[in-house]
């Protein structure tokens, strides 16, 4: 589970964002946005 975080924080500071702990919850919010994140939607 740390890796899959780690990995997410790490594609968050990538793209930009300044809040980690809000994006997190962004991202958790809807399904499709960490695919979007990626690339993959």
């Amino acid at each position: 589970m740390a890796t899959w975080r780690n990995l997410t924080i790490g594609t968050l500071r990538l793209k930009g964002t300044k809040n980690i702990a809000a994006g997190l919850r962004r991202n958790a919010r809807d399904a499709r946005r960490p695919l979007e994140l990626l690339g993959l939607a």
